[in-house]
């Protein structure tokens, strides 16, 4: 497929004039559109206005500019059946069409009016891209600046694109335009009679792209591979590179545990390590530094740590790598690592290590998406329980301390990212025990005291729902816990609190629930 001909017409420019300059050089003719065809004029690339091209001037504002015969008869024209077709038309083969779409997304983000918004919604550009897409056989198309080069390099090497990586990009353009009109489906039928967006719009779908396959899935019988969002962002499990010197690749464990570890690390501003087990933390905790952080993560349950994931909120530095290194772990997802970290933790055989990037501690997507028998069971995230415990009403005669204060907001960051029924006990920056998943929560208490042991005394503890009895916190205070933050709500209430008064423990009401199912 030698290159005779390129049509170049791009909202997003990134790149534009690199790929125009190269192609202009190969003796490519480059017909464009508007903005693209400007700044390519500016910069002295030679470039033929489609209007010439097609002798028929813009019209109705610029909607309509490359909806003509000669624009995609020379996009569809099929090499050796078509030229007739084409001649009598006054077409030319058009060999790779280069297009992205107007940012419909980004429009509506930006909060834009409905009216500015419709304009937003690009005809001509799906429509050049799924007609180079079809013919992919004799059209290369490009949608995604970041294949430019790649496709720059091939070209440079063969002169010529070849068919393997047409049908990449065919199949890429699909998914792009796809993706493009769910994200316009999705506004419209969000919108109520009167415009107003409505939280869940009728139409929800879910563009996707697959990063790569797994190791295994939920179990070694079974197979797993992870899809990314389209537009995820940087700092997510998506955008993770892997640092790893080899070994093992992920499974889909990994995966979900990874992702639940970098959840709750998420909560604190503050250096934070957390290590997960079987998606829930098994050990949190804070400090002044983050090897500090992490030998008290690690050691509030020690046993529970071996095989574990972590997730780190700074820089790996090589005190924090020596640590982790004394210990048997799966993986450990971090911002980044410093090259002296690095160096210690790929000599651990097997241990995979994931640099997100900077990330924004609470920036999360607009839905949660869990998969149903026949469907989605689709709600908002989460919000952060961040002063919940501090802002929270205190029912007992006695007022937590400030200690007490600080200790019961920390275990109630956490308790949001155990499984129901969840109780965490901790100390000031750091926890002692976890009772999770349990269909009993006076279980999930004693769980977390047996956990803690001896640090049980001194604890205070949360609970992500209210106790439906007295007995859960009366296990709690025999084992020494001074302190109690949660929900509330129980038509039991009355005697929770009692039995707190009488034990001369403090307890807060946080009104707010944190169930993880």
């Amino acid at each position: 497929m030698a290159l005779a001909r390129a049509l170049l017409s791009v909202s997003d420019k990134t790149g534009l004039l690199d790929l125009a300059r190269a192609l202009a050089a190969r003796g490519v003719e480059l017909l464009s559109t508007g903005g693209t065809q400007k700044a390519l004029a500016d910069a002295g690339v030679p470039v033929v206005g489609v209007e010439t091209y097609t002798g028929s001037p813009e019209v109705m504002g610029g909607r309509v500019k490359t909806l003509h015969p000669r624009v995609h008869g020379g996009i569809l024209y099929r090499r050796g059946a078509d030229e007739a077709d084409l001649e009598r038309i006054g077409g030319k083969p058009i060999d790779l069409v280069v297009v992205n779409l107007y940012p419909f997304e980004a429009t509506v983000a930006s909060g834009a009016a409905h009216d500015h918004i419709v304009e937003n919604i690009d005809i001509g550009g799906p429509s050049m891209v799924r007609s180079a897409a079809k013919n992919h056989a004799s059209v290369a198309v490009l949608c995604d600046p970041s294949d430019y080069a790649a496709v720059l390099a091939e070209i440079a090497a063969t002169g010529e694109v070849s068919l393997s990586t047409r049908k990449a990009l065919a199949a890429k353009a699909y998914a792009h335009t796809a993706a493009y009109d769910a994200a316009i489906s999705g506004y419209l039928s969000s919108l109520d009679d009167a415009g107003a967006r409505e939280a869940y719009p009728r139409y929800l779908t879910l563009p996707t792209e697959r990063a790569y396959t797994l190791r295994y899935g939920e179990n070694p019988h079974q197979t797993g591979a992870f899809y990314v969002e389209r537009g995820a962002p940087a700092g997510t499990l998506a955008r993770a590179e892997s640092l790893g010197a080899g070994g093992k690749e992920l499974s889909f464990n990994n995966l979900v545990d990874v992702s639940a570890a970098l959840e709750a690390v998420r909560e604190f501003d503050e250096p934070a390590a957390v290590v997960v087990k079987h998606t829930n933390p098994c050990g949190v905790a804070t400090g002044g530094e983050l090897a500090g952080a992490y030998l008290a993560a690690r050691e509030a349950d020690a046993l529970s740590a071996f095989g574990g994931i972590v997730a780190l909120s700074r820089a790996v530095d090589v005190a924090t790598a020596r640590l982790l290194a004394e210990t048997f772990l799966e993986c450990v997802i971090a911002p980044s690592f410093d090259p002296g970290a690095l160096d210690v933790l790929r000599a651990k055989k097997n241990l995979r290590l994931l640099a997100t990037g900077a990330w924004l501690p609470h920036d999360h997507a607009a839905l949660d998406v869990k998969r149903v028998s026949g469907g989605y069971a689709v709600q908002t995230r989460d919000a952060s329980a961040r002063g919940e415990a501090t802002g929270g009403k205190v029912v007992t005669k006695r007022a937590p301390t400030p200690e007490e204060l600080r200790a019961l907001e920390f275990a109630w960051r956490v308790c949001k990212h155990v499984k129901s029924n969840a109780i965490v006990l901790a100390k000031e920056g750091r926890t002692t025990g976890v009772g999770a998943g349990q269909m009993s929560r006076v279980v999930s208490v004693q769980i977390a005291c047996e956990k803690a042991g001896a640090n049980a005394a001194g604890s205070v503890l949360a609970s992500d729902a209210f106790f439906p009895f007295a007995d859960g916190v009366e296990a709690a205070v025999a084992k020494g816990v001074t302190a109690v933050v949660q929900p509330g709500g129980s038509v039991k209430d009355a005697d929770v609190i009692a039995a707190a008064d009488a034990a001369g423990i403090a307890m807060v009401l946080t009104g707010a629930r944190h169930f993880k199912h």
